[in-house]
C-alpha cells in the first residue's frame, strides 16, 4: 500500500549554510533576535553551540535526582515494614531493623530508579518517540548528515512573521531560505 504525502501548514522556514563559522555568527543573530522555537542541525557537534543558542541547563538531573531519593525512600521503608513490622524475628539478638545490613538494596534500588528517571525522562523532554519530522522533507536537509548547516525557526513561534522572518534569514548570509511544510498521510 502506498501512501501520497499532501502538504500541510507552513512547519516554519530553513536557511542552509556551508560552514561553522558563518552558522556560528548566524545562530547568535538569532538568539539575539529572540526567537524561542529554533534549533540548529549540523553534521558533527560544533564547540560552543549550546552557549552561541544561549541554550540553558536541563531539568533531567533534578528528575534523575527525585527518581534516586525515591528508589532509596522505598528500599529503606520496604525493609524496615518487612523486618520490623510485618514479620519481626530475632536473629542473634540483632535489632529487627538495622541500617547496615540494608544498604545493598537501598543501594541498587536507588540505581534502578535513578536509571529508569533518566531513561523515561530523556524520552519525555526529548518529545520520544518521534517517528517523523516535517524537515524530511526537504532534500537539502539529507546534507545535514553530511556537509550542510542548518537553521529552522519553526511558525509557531511568537516572533514568526513569514516575510519578516524570511528576509532576517536571508540576511544571515545563507545560500537558500526554504519553506518547509507539515505533511501527513492520506
Amino acid at each position: 500500500m502506498s501512501a501520497t504525502l499532501k502538504t500541510g501548514a507552513l512547519y516554519g522556514l530553513m536557511v542552509e549554510f556551508e560552514d561553522v563559522p558563518d552558522l556560528v555568527h548566524a545562530v547568535e543573530k538569532c538568539r539575539d533576535q529572540g526567537f524561542k522555537h529554533w534549533d540548529v542541525h549540523t553534521p558533527f557537534p560544533v564547540h560552543g553551540m549550546d552557549a552561541a543558542m544561549g541554550i540553558k541547563g536541563t531539568q533531567l538531573p533534578f528528575i534523575v535526582l527525585a527518581g534516586g531519593a525515591t528508589g532509596f525512600g522505598l528500599a529503606t521503608l520496604m525493609q524496615w515494614w518487612m523486618n520490623a513490622v510485618d514479620y519481626p524475628f530475632i536473629i542473634s539478638g540483632k535489632p529487627f531493623f538495622g541500617i547496615p545490613a540494608n544498604i545493598p538494596i537501598m543501594f541498587e534500588l536507588t540505581v534502578l530508579l535513578s536509571a529508569f528517571s533518566a531513561f523515561f525522562g530523556m524520552w519525555i523532554l526529548n518529545g520520544l518517540p518521534k517517528w517523523y519530522h516535517p524537515l524530511f522533507t526537504s532534500k537539502r536537509f539529507t546534507r545535514a548528515t553530511s556537509d550542510r548547516f542548518f537553521i529552522v525557526v519553526e511558525a509557531r513561534d511568537p516572533k514568526f512573521q513569514l516575510e519578516k522572518t524570511r528576509d532576517f534569514l536571508s540576511s544571515l548570509g545563507g545560500n537558500v531560505v526554504e519553506e518547509i511544510n507539515e505533511s501527513a498521510e492520506d
